[in-house]
């Protein structure tokens, strides 16, 4: 929230085992007050990628879990990592499994790349979960403007060390 946003009072109606339910939660996840847990909430609905414009600059991530012993799938989400190499900034890969590999990919662009990313991947045989997460939009709720220009350097990070255990990745890098 800036500093000059005026607080709106305003009362909300709802079912008292309801607010038992959202009074125990929010103890339990360190708020002092119900007025905190609700503005972020609020925050929460309006980052709601399928809310935000499409041509909008966000930051946030690509979730992905996929099956990495279907034939090709590694190389294909790495082709399309790189088609998309303006936007993806950095990648985390974990084994989970024998057979499953969960990769967090960070994204920051235009959200209608973003979208049409996340979606490239989800739809690839094997991948069994594909989600795009958006924290943050530039100009929107809190985003407050810097007398500086932005510079864009791109930390590009690829861990690609696709057997399981230790070892050597992509170019000698060790694998994750």
């Amino acid at each position: 929230m800036q500093e000059k946003d005026t607080l709106i009072r305003f009362g909300i109606s709802m079912p008292q085992t309801l607010m038992e339910q959202f009074d125990a939660r929010i103890v339990e996840q360190g708020y002092d007050n119900r007025s905190e847990a609700i503005r972020d909430l609020v925050r929460k609905a309006l980052l709601e990628p399928s809310l935000i414009r499409g041509d909008q600059l966000a930051a946030g991530t690509i979730v992905m879990v996929y099956d990495h012993h279907i034939s090709d799938l590694p190389m294909v989400l790495t082709e399309l990592q790189h088609d998309y190499h303006r936007e993806v900034n950095s990648t985390l890969h974990i084994h989970l499994n024998a057979k499953q590999c969960l990769e967090v990919i960070v994204v920051r662009g235009i959200v209608s790349r973003l979208r049409e990313l996340q979606q490239r991947i989800q739809v690839q045989k094997g991948v069994y979960y594909a989600e795009l997460s958006v924290t943050h939009v530039e100009g929107g709720m809190e985003d407050h403007t810097h007398d500086h220009p932005h510079t864009h350097s791109h930390h590009h990070e690829h861990h690609h060390g696709y057997g399981h255990g230790q070892g050597q990745g992509h170019e000698g890098e060790p694998s994750l």
